[in-house]
């Protein structure tokens, strides 16, 4: 979850929400990414992201960096768009952890409904005037959950949530499914029910939102301390673990593949020899800087650029030349690699 530098919006309008969910379309494919929920509000958003690869860091600069890009770009600003690092918290589901059985309550299941429950919790939804969360727009629940597959972006995992909640992924399923969260906005408005409903075993949701770093049982605590070792305990975003690049490196050797094919060059005796003049790997190096979540050091050392300082001017350079001043197979090439106007 992130929120804007001093929690002013990061959502203008319609094109500016829409525009998020491009670049996390974008970013999904970058990482392999599966988005459980989301939520985009005025000025903060919710994501429940499954990581396949341990890619999170990543992927969410690559995300937040994209998105500021553009939004500094449509309205004529500059500087940083969020305020602060964005803020995650593990989250268990319901399985066994290192043979101490399986978990009681269900986290993921919660933090899902929490999710989806926010436009009403704000005051955008309101349920004692006939309204269904159903209503706002920017939720995973009107995008995903509420609608059929065939309506639905690949990035999205509802069956996971559907099967928490107990409902099946059909018509009667799904709206069994809102139909179950409109009925607990209205308990939670005439009864303020929100306190007791967002705890589970003494653990209270809100409050490890705001300063905790998992959200889950004992046992599960336990088995995290144990996977990464003691430092978790003292960092609040659980990020001390190795950072894993395998799906963003596979991408990049595929991206160099591509390019020495399409572009001409030989991968064994040119791709990492200098030609003056010759920008076909500034060109593979400009793609991969926008297509993965490798480092500019990983480019470097791969194609032979010298540093990292090195890629970052060349990638520069080459992103502000126009494609129609460039030769027919690089003009292409970037046509193809530019994702956003």
């Amino acid at each position: 979850m992130a929120r804007g530098d001093r929690r002013e919006r990061i959502f203008r309008d319609d094109r500016d929400t829409q525009a998020f969910l491009d670049r996390l379309d974008k970013a999904c494919q970058r990482t392999g990414w599966m988005i459980r929920a989301f939520v985009l509000m005025g000025n903060h958003y919710h994501l429940v992201v499954h990581t396949p690869e341990p890619n999170l860091v990543d992927g969410m600069r690559w995300l937040q960096n994209a998105y500021t890009r553009y939004f500094n770009t449509r309205h004529q600003l500059w500087g940083r768009l969020f305020g602060d690092r964005y803020k995650s918290v593990l989250v268990e589901e319901t399985r066994s952890f290192g043979g101490r059985g399986t978990a009681q309550g269900d986290y993921l299941s919660l933090l899902i409904d929490y999710v989806h429950l926010n436009p009403a919790r704000a005051g955008l939804i309101r349920p004692d005037r006939n309204q269904s969360l159903l209503d706002y727009a920017w939720s995973s629940l009107s995008t995903a959950y509420g609608v059929g597959p065939s309506k639905r972006e690949a990035w999205m995992d509802v069956a996971t949530g559907l099967e928490l909640a107990q409902c099946r992924d059909t018509v009667a399923g799904r709206r069994q499914y809102v139909r179950r969260l409109d009925e607990r906005t209205l308990r939670e408005q005439s009864a303020a029910a929100g306190a007791t409903e967002l705890e589970l075993e003494g653990q209270t949701l809100n409050s490890t939102l705001r300063r905790g770093w998992y959200w889950g049982s004992e046992a599960f605590r336990e088995w995290l301390l144990e996977q990464v070792g003691s430092r978790s305990e003292s960092n609040a975003d659980f990020r001390s673990g190795p950072v894993g690049h395998d799906h963003a490196e596979a991408a990049a050797e595929a991206c160099i593949a591509q390019g020495c094919s399409e572009l001409g060059l030989d991968p064994k005796t040119e791709l990492r020899r200098t030609i003056y003049g010759d920008l076909r790997r500034v060109a593979i190096a400009w793609a991969i800087a926008n297509q993965t979540t490798v480092s500019q050091d990983w480019i470097a050392e791969r194609l032979g650029m010298k540093s990292r300082q090195n890629v970052s001017q060349r990638v520069r350079q080459f992103d502000r030349i126009p494609a129609k001043e460039l030769p027919k197979p690089l003009r292409k090439w970037k046509e193809k690699w530019t994702f956003f106007d």
